[in-house]
């Protein structure tokens, strides 16, 4: 017994002297349960590395379709190869000649040049385009906003090839529909006229059919993005006199622009890299002067027999979008670091 100096009398503990050594404490309630081990001596996974193994059949699949492809491309086009060589399957090793022969080649700069500007004049007019569509459905109403979105979904589902076709009747130098209105608006010279005589004019109906088919895409998201914008700050700018430019410039533009940034990389992607549209319409005629990258390189390998050559065009068109990429990203990550 203690006594303490107000005289009060508190007993000590009579066992905790004489405690055990070998005997184990008692566990604190606040410690908690100890974790039970896994029966039959089986290892658990870090939880870190569940994510990846889900990925895994995804990446082992690109891994097997694009990746082995590429690379087998890439050696490739240090090969020099023509059609001798391939019959007798010798695959002799030539450097960088193939590279450096295209950059030598006029014919091949001639060829990004238009690539480039069929691009740009295409991916403008669809971002234009489906921008003031989108804003048209965001407007309509809902009978109107249906029937029309119906019609932009027909028109982005109908197969590449088959939409060609109509195009190439609509242009046809003897039944075609075009020159029969350009005769009925009182224009002459175009009694079977042939609107594929110039690699221009063959590029200029392939911007139509790209454009036609691309539309409903910026045009749906378009709409999409639009819905987002809260009615009070159209009305905010509507009370600050703003008109309609200076609404989409200050209002739309600026909360939908990630989304301008996103499709527009997609379309120059998608554009950039067009080859159905252009070969199957005139097989990048008359004399090759309708040709973009893709349908260069395709014509150089399957028609020229330089397997080679036309590896070596492929690999440089992945290394421009590469480029154009970057620049992107770099955008992208610019916008991130602002918010």
């Amino acid at each position: 017994m203690t006594v303490h100096s107000q005289g009060a009398t508190t007993s000590a503990p009579q066992d905790a002297p004489h405690q055990s050594a070998g005997r184990p404490k008692a566990q604190s309630p606040a410690a908690g349960p100890r974790p039970t081990p896994p029966r039959g001596g089986r290892k658990q996974l870090p939880s870190g590395w569940l994510p990846y193994l889900l990925v895994l059949p995804a990446v082992a699949s690109m891994a097997l379709l694009l990746l082995y492809p590429l690379i087998k491309n890439v050696i490739l086009s240090f090969q020099d190869i023509n059609k001798i060589e391939f019959i007798q399957r010798k695959y002799p090793f030539g450097g960088f000649a193939n590279y450096t022969q295209l950059i030598g080649d006029s014919n091949f700069w001639t060829v990004v040049v238009r690539s480039f500007l069929f691009t740009f004049a295409n991916v403008a007019l669809i971002m234009v385009i489906g921008s003031l569509i989108g804003i048209l459905l965001n407007r309509l109403g809902k009978w109107m906003r249906l029937v029309l979105s119906m019609a932009l979904v027909m028109a982005w589902a109908m197969p590449i090839v088959a939409s060609v076709q109509v195009f190439y009747w609509l242009f046809d130098e003897q039944f075609g529909v075009m020159n029969w209105v350009m005769r009925t608006l009182g224009f002459s010279g175009y009694e079977q006229h042939n609107w594929f005589e110039t690699g221009l004019s063959t590029l200029t109906i392939v911007t139509l059919l790209v454009v036609w088919g691309s539309i409903p895409f910026v045009a749906l998201n378009m709409y999409a993005g639009l819905t987002t914008v809260g009615a009070e700050l159209y009305e905010a700018a509507r009370m600050d006199g703003a008109n309609g430019w200076q609404t989409f410039w200050k209002v739309v533009f600026p909360n939908l622009k990630p989304f301008f940034l996103v499709t527009t990389f997609l379309e120059v992607i998608w554009v950039f890299k067009a080859f159905t549209q252009v070969y199957a319409m005139n097989k990048g005629g008359p004399d090759r002067a309708s040709e973009i990258l893709p349908v260069f390189a395709y014509v150089e390998g399957q028609s020229q027999a330089h397997y080679g050559l036309a590896a070596a065009i492929s690999v440089l068109t992945i290394l421009i979008l590469l480029v154009v990429m970057s620049f992107y990203f770099r955008l992208i990550l610019k916008q991130e670091e602002e918010q």
